[in-house]
């Protein structure tokens, strides 16, 4: 067989699989949130990253780049299993429209396949749901798992979409609000670094100034002398 991936976070800037073709275009009828959980790349259990899944949204469109993948079965499967390993926190493979021209009513091709999840907290452990503006930056200004840290991740995908020239506004401004919470938390850190460096506490015990005798028939030997 012959598979079209359509990719809308990471699959923008870093594929990471052998494809034949790529294009730019949207779907119909889907808007980026984060309300995805991370826990193995960007995120630990503990501490989960904020990464890109799709949410319904009658009349919204998601620009970004399908993938074709042809070469016979073992290419294909290899590819497939790449991304379904990649893509684990994704519970769901839908099959949608894929277009290229603004404005279009026809579409370039149909039957893509694009990795979405189940916003059901109770069936989709990695379902975070949506949260204040202010909440999420702050979790993804502060997340970080194997693969780096979350930050990184909502810059690239600002970048992607910049250089695709199909900039999406929800993005930028969480984007910017996490440029927000880095400031803060850089300013908090210099603030106790200069705190610290201000401040000197003598050590209850010191060593005083190290004497040099001469001794018979061996070398020089630097002892501490008593306090």
């Amino acid at each position: 067989m012959v598979f079209w991936i359509f990719g809308y976070g990471s699959l923008v800037w870093n594929p990471g699989f052998e494809y034949d073709e790529k294009m730019i275009g949207y779907i119909k009828d889907y808007k980026r949130v984060f309300d995805l959980a991370c826990i193995d790349h960007r995120g630990t259990p503990e501490h989960p990253a904020r990464t890109c899944t799709l949410e319904e949204s009658e009349g919204a469109i998601c620009w970004g780049a399908v993938y074709c993948v042809r070469g016979g079965p073992e290419k294909e499967k290899k590819a497939m299993e790449y991304l379904e390993r990649r893509e684990c926190e994704y519970d769901s493979k839908t099959l949608v429209d894929f277009y290229m021209d603004e404005d279009s009513a026809q579409p370039a091709l149909a039957g893509v396949i694009v990795f979405t999840s189940t916003p059901d907290k109770v069936n989709n452990k990695y379902y975070l749901g949506p949260a204040p503006l202010e909440e999420m930056a702050w979790q993804i200004a502060t997340a970080h798992g194997p693969c780096g840290n979350n930050r990184e991740y909502i810059f690239k995908m600002e970048k992607a979409l910049y250089d695709i020239d199909h900039e999406d506004d929800y993005i930028i401004e969480l984007a910017n609000e996490v440029r927000k919470v880095l400031e803060i938390v850089g300013a908090g850190i210099q603030k106790e670094k200069e705190l610290l460096g201000s401040s000197h506490i003598p050590l209850k015990t010191q060593t005083s100034p190290v004497k040099i005798f001469s001794l018979p028939e061996a070398s020089a030997v630097a002892v501490a002398a008593d306090s």
